[in-house]
C-alpha cells in the first residue's frame, strides 16, 4: 500500500471539496456564507497540512508518480494563499452582482487541486491529469456569469484552443513514451542522460509539450486566448485566471524541461528563447496601445511570462530559482492589480478601463497610492520587490553567458514601464470622472493594503523570499 503522508494536502482537500458540495447543496441563497466560510477553512486546513508534513527532502510515493520536495510545497502554500485572497477580494463583489454562488468556491477549490497535482507530478501521465482538472475549472470559471455573452464567448475561446494545446501536450507525451517506454520523469531523464544523439522523435515530441507549456503560460505565439478572455469575464474570475494557474505553469515547465528533459536542454533553449523574445516584444508593445485596463493587463502578463521563461533558457540552477522568484512576486502583484478594479467596481459597471482610474488619488488617496505601489512594482522601479524579481532574473541570464537576451530584457523592461506609469498618471493627474466615495468592506482594505505593501516590505527587505527560493531548489 503507498504511503498516503507525502499526499495529505491532496487528499484533505478532496475530502473537504466532498463535504462542501454536499452542504452547499441543501443551503438556502441567504446561507451561501456558508459555503465562502467553508472554502476558507478548506485552505486553511490544507496549509496546515502542507506545513506539519511537509518534507525536507524529495519523498516519492504511489509508484514514483507523487513528488513532495520543499519546493513544491512553497509553492502550494503561495497557492493557497492567492486562493484566500481571490475567495476574500471575490466576495463582495458576488454578493453585489447577485454572482454569490457555490460553484465559484467550489470549482475555485477543483482548480487549486489540479495546481497542487502538478506541482507534485513525478509522471507524464499525472501531470496531464492536474493540467486538465484545472483547465475544465477554468472553462466553467469564465463562463460562470450565465447572463453574459461576453463571457460565454470567452469561454468558448478558452476552450478550443485550450482543447488544441491539450491534445499538443498529450500527443508529445505518447511520443516521448513510444520511444523511451516510461512516463516517469526520473527514468525520462535517466534515458535521455544516457542517449549519446538526440533522436527526431524526441525533438517531435519536445517541440509538443513546449507548445503545450506555452500555450498554459500564455507565451507568444499562443497567447491568443489571453487578452479575451482577461477582458470577457469577471473581474473575480480574471483575478483567478491571471495569478494560481501560472504557480500551476512554473511547475509545469520545472518538471518537464528541467527535471524531465534537463539533459536536452540544448535542444529545447532555442524554442523557449524564442518564445521569450517574442513574448517580451509583443507583450509590451501591444499593452500600450491598450485602453481597457485588463487587456491591458492581459499584455503585461504575457511580457512577464517573457521573464520567467528567460530563466529556464539559461538551464542553470540560478535561473530556475530566479524564474520561481520571479512567478511568486508576479502572482501577488497581479492580485494586487485586480483586487484595484474590484474595488473600483459597482453594482453593473466594471471598472476595467484607464478612464475609470482618473483622479483616484482626489476620491482615496489611500487606494491610489496602493495602485501606484503595484504599478511602479510591475514596472520593476526600486525598492518595490518587482525590481528585484527582474534583476535576479537579468543576472542569472548575464552569468549564462546570454548578453544580447540580457540587453532585450532591459530594453522592453524600459519600454514596459510606460504603460504603468501611465496608470499613475491617470490617478494622480488627470480630472476624475468619477468624484463618489468607495464602498470598501474594512476586511476588503485590510487584506488589499497588506498585499500592496508587501510589494514595498519584499523589496525591502527581499532576502527571506530569495534565500527561501534557493534553500528549496538547492
Amino acid at each position: 500500500m503507498p504511503d498516503l503522508i507525502p499526499a495529505i494536502a491532496e487528499i484533505f482537500l478532496t475530502i473537504a471539496l466532498c463535504v462542501i458540495l454536499v452542504i452547499d447543496t441543501f443551503l438556502k441563497q441567504e446561507q451561501r456564507i456558508v459555503t465562502f466560510r467553508l472554502a476558507i477553512l478548506a485552505l486553511i486546513g490544507a496549509a496546515f497540512c502542507t506545513v506539519y508534513f511537509g518534507v525536507d527532502g524529495p519523498v516519492t510515493t504511489f509508484n514514483g508518480a507523487y513528488i513532495a520536495d520543499p519546493a513544491g510545497n512553497v509553492l502550494k502554500l503561495f497557492a493557497y494563499l492567492i486562493v484566500g485572497i481571490i475567495f476574500l477580494y471575490s466576495r463582495d463583489y458576488l454578493i453585489r452582482e447577485g454572482l454569490f454562488k457555490g460553484e465559484f468556491f467550489v470549482l475555485g477549490l477543483f482548480g487549486l487541486l489540479g495546481v497542487m497535482v502538478i506541482i507534485s507530478s513525478n509522471n507524464l501521465l499525472i501531470i496531464y491529469l492536474g493540467l486538465e482538472l484545472l483547465s475544465l475549472s477554468l472553462y466553467a470559471l469564465v463562463a460562470f456569469d450565465r447572463d453574459s455573452g461576453l463571457a460565454a464567448e470567452s469561454a468558448m475561446k478558452y476552450f478550443v484552443l485550450g482543447a488544441i494545446a491539450s491534445g499538443a501536450l498529450l500527443y508529445g507525451i505518447s511520443l516521448l513514451y513510444g520511444l523511451t517506454g516510461t512516463i516517469s520523469i526520473n527514468e525520462l531523464s535517466e534515458y535521455f542522460s544516457a542517449m549519446e544523439e538526440v533522436s527526431l522523435l524526441a525533438l517531435l515530441g519536445l517541440a509538443f509539450i513546449i507548445v503545450g507549456i506555452a500555450f498554459k503560460f500564455g507565451a507568444v505565439p499562443f497567447h491568443m486566448w489571453l487578452p479575451d478572455v482577461y477582458q470577457g469575464a469577471r473581474t473575480p474570475i480574471t483575478l483567478y485566471v491571471g495569478t494560481a494557474p501560472k504557480l500551476a505553469a512554473f511547475a509545469l515547465a520545472w518538471r518537464f524541461l528541467i527535471d524531465g528533459l534537463g539533459e536536452l536542454h540544448g535542444s529545447w533553449q532555442d524554442m523557449v528563447l524564442v518564445l521569450t523574445v517574442l513574448s517580451l516584444i509583443l507583450g509590451n508593445l501591444a499593452a500600450i496601445a491598450q485602453t481597457n485596463l485588463k487587456r491591458m493587463l492581459a499584455y503585461s502578463t504575457i511580457s512577464h511570462v517573457g521573464f520567467i521563461l528567460m530563466g529556464f533558457v539559461t538551464g542553470t540552477l540560478d535561473g530556475l530559482r530566479a524564474s520561481m522568484f520571479y512567478t511568486l512576486i508576479y502572482v501577488l502583484m497581479a492580485a494586487a492589480a485586480f483586487g484595484m478594479i474590484i474595488v473600483l467596481s459597482k453594482k453593473g459597471f466594471e471598472a476595467d478601463n484607464l478612464e475609470d482610474f482618473k483622479g483616484l488619488n482626489g476620491r482615496s488617496p489611500w487606494f491610489a497610492l496602493m495602485m501606484l505601489m503595484v504599478m511602479f512594482s510591475m514596472a520593476g522601479v526600486p525598492p518595490f520587490v518587482g525590481f528585484y524579481a527582474k534583476l535576479m532574473v537579468l543576472e542569472s541570464v548575464l552569468d549564462a553567458g546570454l548578453f544580447g537576451l540580457a540587453i532585450t530584457g532591459v530594453i522592453f523592461a524600459v519600454i514596459g514601464a510606460f504603460y504603468y506609469v501611465r496608470v499613475v498618471w491617470y490617478m494622480y493627474f488627470a480630472e476624475p470622472s468619477d468624484s463618489s466615495t468607495l464602498a470598501v468592506s474594512s476586511d476588503f482594505r485590510l487584506i488589499l493594503s497588506a498585499n500592496a505593501l508587501a510589494l514595498l516590505i519584499l523589496g525591502l527587505f527581499p532576502g527571506f523570499l530569495l534565500d527561501l527560493c534557493s534553500r528549496v531548489l538547492s
